[in-house]
């Protein structure tokens, strides 16, 4: 009598993590410049894949007296993000900041050990260092942003690098 045959999974290979780290402020300028509307359920499912996500984190500059702004962080929470908000600094010339790179890379070294794959949607060069510094950490880097809009360095460093321009078709809003 022969017995059934088992198959199993190969215990050695683990589903790949992924964590999303949105640069908002660098996001909407891009689509701005395009001409496009994010979906964001679209845009979480377009950078995950089959893969696991373990956290989609949205950074962004706040005015608290914005009430579309706050409805819209409310759906994204909704939806499952993880908004990280700033109060926006006004200067004296009128323009607003909030400078968020900080607590990006921050984020994205303290939480390496919860993924495997980093897709960091930014242009700014400014985190060219803390890819190289998650790429020592073993963790593979992807950047996605508008190619006339994201550093040089920034594309030369990372494991991939996506076009925004290219997925538009995926992404967007009807």
């Amino acid at each position: 009598m022969s017995s059934p045959l088992v198959l199993q999974r190969p215990t050695s290979i683990k589903p790949n993590r992924v964590a999303i780290f949105i640069d908002a402020a660098n996001l909407f300028y891009a689509a701005g410049h395009l001409g496009i509307h994010i979906d964001y359920r679209k845009l979480k499912s377009y950078l995950t894949g089959r893969h696991c996500l373990t956290n989609a984190y949205f950074y962004t500059g706040v005015d608290s007296a914005n009430l579309q702004q706050q409805s819209f962080l409310s759906c994204l929470r909704h939806i499952g993000y993880q908004v990280i908000a700033k109060e926006l600094v006004k200067r004296a010339d009128g323009s607003v900041k909030a400078n968020l790179d900080v607590k990006i890379a921050l984020d994205m070294t303290k939480l390496a050990n919860s993924y495997d794959t980093a897709i960091l949607v930014s242009g700014d060069g400014d985190l060219e260092w803390v890819v190289e510094e998650v790429q020592d950490q073993g963790k593979r880097v992807e950047v996605i942003g508008l190619g006339s809009m994201t550093s040089f360095a920034l594309r030369q460093v990372s494991d991939r690098y996506i076009d925004l321009a290219d997925i538009c078709s995926k992404i967007c809003s009807v």
